[in-house]
């Protein structure tokens, strides 16, 4: 299966279901936020989500060889893009999406829902990813993330490429 086939099924799947199908089910029956600021709020913050996991995709194909499935993961340490300012980018823009959702709908429970997929997935990234990584990357890894924050974009300390 092609590498792009790969990556457009995992993304329909996996952030396709957190990121759009849920969040649409959760603000069921809802309609947009009455509050102009508060519907522009959420389209930017939808679209700044949206591209961030596609130039994430991006890099993971291109740069990595691979896609965001553990099972079909890059065969080479990720470190451009957006990468250079999180180690989690692709986690962050899914995020995004739904932090955009919520101020769409005016909705509580979908910013409970955001903070909810952001706990699993940093359990996920501390207790399976950041230790597969080492395992399979070692001192690049390391040093990869020595320099790199976890969740926090900032600026590297020295550039990756």
């Amino acid at each position: 299966m092609s590498l792009l086939l790969k990556n457009l099924l995992f993304t329909l799947l996996i952030p396709g279901t957190v990121g759009v199908y849920l969040p649409l089910i959760i603000a069921r029956g809802r309609g947009l936020a009455g509050f102009p600021p508060l519907v522009t709020l959420g389209v930017v913050l939808y679209a700044l989500g949206a591209c961030a996991y596609a130039w994430t995709v991006w890099d993971f194909a291109t740069s990595g060889k691979g896609t965001p499935f553990p099972l079909s993961g890059p065969r080479k340490l990720v470190v451009r893009g957006l990468y250079q300012y999180t180690r989690n980018p692709m986690y962050l823009g899914v995020i995004l999406v739904i932090f955009g959702w919520a101020a769409l709908f005016a909705s509580g429970w979908l910013v409970v829902y955001a903070l909810g997929v952001w706990l699993f997935n940093h359990l996920f990234v501390v207790f399976y990813e950041e230790p597969r990584l080492k395992q399979l990357f070692g001192e690049e890894y390391e040093a990869y993330r020595a320099e790199v924050s976890r969740w926090l974009p900032h600026l590297p300390r020295k550039p990756f490429a």
